[in-house]
């Protein structure tokens, strides 16, 4: 199982799209296009060392346990998810919005509500899987190379560069430069 089929298995796709208006299927194409995209632009963001550390500082912030018991939308703080957001895509929102839209026939709006309900849950389960390997909150504010690491795994790589499913293709460079 990879790290993305691990963290979709986590969310109920019945109550996700309900929220979105979708059928479950919708729901589960979109996050899935989703979940790598939020991925790729942190681990973006961490190439940086003042973006590591920025990220390392949020996930401190961050409840490691909204993935425990099963995942309830009620709990999700989507107006933090919007900064969350808004933080791992910089500028290049609407551009990254579009295409995810585009790449799956679901269109900009879907992914634009979409985004939001799933980035506190990604920081929850990167605060959980590094705090594991960085030995606490603390370690997550100091081992930038090490974030890069684990992103870079959970998308597919070893060394802080893998790619799920071609998204750098989809995305083309708009993740490159990453948003501090």
């Amino acid at each position: 199982m990879t790290n993305i089929d691990d963290l979709m298995s986590q969310i109920p796709m019945g109550q996700l799209a309900q929220r979105l208006g979708v059928d479950e299927r919708t729901a589960a194409q979109a996050t899935r296009q989703a979940l790598p995209a939020l991925l790729g632009g942190m681990q973006a963001n961490a190439q940086d060392p003042a973006g590591a550390d920025s990220l390392g500082r949020a996930l401190g912030q961050h409840d490691d346990d909204l993935l425990e018991g099963g995942v309830d939308f009620d709990q999700v703080d989507t107006a933090d998810g919007d900064k969350i957001v808004r933080n791992v895509f910089g500028g290049n929102r609407d551009q990254v919005v579009s295409r995810l839209g585009g790449a799956t026939g679901t269109g900009g709006d879907l992914m634009r509500k979409l985004l939001p309900m799933l980035a506190p849950l990604v920081m929850s389960y990167l605060a959980k899987r590094f705090s594991r390997q960085a030995g606490g909150a603390q370690g997550a504010a100091a081992g930038a190379g090490g974030l890069g690491d684990l992103l870079g795994g959970l998308l597919g790589g070893g060394g802080g560069r893998g790619q799920a499913g071609g998204l750098e293709d989809l995305l083309g460079g708009l993740l490159g430069g990453g948003r501090r």
